[in-house]
């Protein structure tokens, strides 16, 4: 085992992948979201935010295949780690939640092709040019609570030329939709109610000080600037806005 609190074993992964392994973050999400209430979230979902998220998925999909090696960053309890193995030779999950990755141990039939390591995402312990693709969906570059720019940058390092590395926020045409997913977690006591006042304009507030941001094309562009990237900003579905970035 290499790295403070990093679980994992070196025979999981192909030869040459891992540098080390980063130590996790403890944060907000893992105080609030992690594990089997996670999972309820994506559960209680109405069925335009499901639509929203096989949309996601499927532009991920078609932009990972041949890919090789993919890494999700923030994998959660696995939701979509066998759909992308299904693309990838070999599929690497990370996430800085003990619970969750235990229950994505336990969730997944056959993980032959699916290694789990926790990490922070934003101090990745791989090898430089080690992946064909790096994903971050579900709004994962809000949610981590970490330096976006250095996220972006050190997902860009992990990839080798000719790669991609997608990271997905919210459109601000999915708003509605969204929020009133909020308001059910909040129903089902998986969040705390809702700052009114503070909510709005892409961000959602809760009373307790979660706050949950969007990014957007702006925004993209700047955390890209200055990386060896092609960069490309696309909505899809009308709910979520990605930014596709393929390494030179």
């Amino acid at each position: 085992m290499a790295g403070s609190g990093s679980r994992f074993h070196r025979s999981q992964f192909p030869p040459g992948l891992l540098c080390c392994a980063r130590g996790p973050m403890d944060g907000c999400y893992q105080q609030r979201l992690s594990g089997e209430r996670l999972r309820r979230c994506y559960e209680v979902a109405s069925p335009r935010i499901r639509r929203c998220l096989e949309a996601e998925l499927e532009f991920v999909l078609e932009r990972i295949t041949g890919a090789g090696c993919v890494l999700e960053l923030g994998c959660g309890y696995g939701r979509v780690l066998e759909r992308l193995a299904q693309k990838a030779r070999f599929v690497v999950g990370i996430d800085s939640a003990q619970e969750s990755l235990a229950l994505a141990r336990s969730c997944i039939a056959d993980r032959s092709h699916i290694g789990l390591v926790e990490m922070n995402a934003g101090t990745l312990g791989f090898a430089d040019w080690c992946f064909g693709a790096v994903v971050c969906i579900q709004n994962g570059i809000s949610a981590f609570e970490v330096d976006r720019r250095k996220l972006v940058a050190d997902a860009v390092r992990v990839v080798r030329p000719g790669g991609v590395a997608l990271f997905s926020s919210w459109s601000p045409r999915a708003w509605k939709h969204r929020l009133e997913w909020f308001r059910d977690q909040v129903r089902c006591g998986l969040l705390v109610p809702i700052d009114e006042e503070a909510t709005g304009d892409g961000t959602i507030a809760c009373r307790d000080g979660f706050r949950a941001e969007t990014v957007g094309p702006d925004e993209f562009r700047a955390l890209a600037s200055g990386l060896d990237v092609d960069v490309e900003i696309t909505e899809v579905d009308a709910s979520s806005l990605f930014c596709v970035l393929r390494v030179r």
